[in-house]
């Protein structure tokens, strides 16, 4: 009975009696299990099992979503962008030849100055053609970053804050404190200024207006008010953003045969 009980047991699903079939078997099946952690991961993370490939496309996106972290971590429930993960990402992009073009897409709430001032930078230095798309909010320092690239859209419903720079945590109050924070609020206005079709005078209107924030002094821009002030390039969506893209593309393609001709 003990031959037959194994013979059920092992031989079931397998061909014959033979336990080492059955080890056969499950050593396959404990593969097929060790392959299936992708698929789990993709369920548990997106809800879904299919999910699209960009390994063969010539363009990349990169996300600016949250707040932009810098020297300070943030606490863990708070949604960030770390600039430690992005530059390399910029870096790795240059790089690759496969990537003919960048798709970056907003939506942040800002974050820290000098940290979004360096992704602002690397993005705007990039030799291939660059797109930016402020979705939902490209709020502080979120505007130089988007403005960075080579042309900008935002959604109609989308909104950009624009204010003054301020500190947080302790601050010495000495004259040397204020003087520093006017240096770096020339610095992000200066960039702004280089990167867009905003006027100086215009951009310090915005971002010195007051009563058009509750708390604060500064000006919230929607969709065609940022295109109107020059700020962005095009009020448009993510299919207006990849057609642009393309063109960029081919046109830089274009140059270089010319060049190498």
């Amino acid at each position: 009975m003990a031959g037959e009980k194994s013979g059920i047991l092992w031989g079931k699903e397998t061909e014959g009696d033979n336990p080492m079939n059955a080890f056969h078997m499950d050593e396959s099946g404990q593969n097929e299990e060790q392959k299936s952690p992708g698929l789990l991961e993709k369920i548990r993370e997106l809800g879904q099992t299919a999910v699209p490939q960009l390994q063969d496309s010539n363009i990349h996106c990169l996300t600016i979503i949250g707040q932009v972290e810098g020297h300070l971590q943030l606490p863990p429930h708070n949604k960030t962008t770390k600039y430690e993960h992005i530059i390399p990402q910029i870096v790795a992009i240059e790089q690759n030849p496969r990537i003919e073009g960048l798709l970056v897409v907003l939506n942040t709430i800002g974050g820290d100055v000098e940290a979004g001032l360096a992704i602002a930078e690397m993005l705007a230095s990039l030799s291939k053609p660059t797109v930016s798309i402020v979705l939902g909010g490209g709020h502080s320092i979120g505007v130089p970053i988007a403005v960075s690239c080579d042309y900008s859209f935002i959604a109609e419903t989308a909104t950009m804050t624009i204010h003054p720079i301020r500190l947080s945590g302790l601050v010495i109050g000495v004259p040397q404190t204020f003087e520093y924070l006017d240096k770096m609020q020339d610095r992000v206005i200066n960039f702004i200024i280089k990167h867009s079709k905003i006027s100086e005078e215009k951009f310090k209107e915005l971002m010195f207006a007051q009563g058009n924030l509750t708390r604060d002094i500064g000006t919230n821009v929607i969709g065609k008010e940022a295109v109107r002030h020059g700020l962005i390039d095009e009020v448009g969506g993510i299919g207006e953003a990849m057609s642009k893209l393309n063109e960029l593309i081919e046109l830089a393609k274009k140059r270089k045969e010319g060049i190498v001709q």
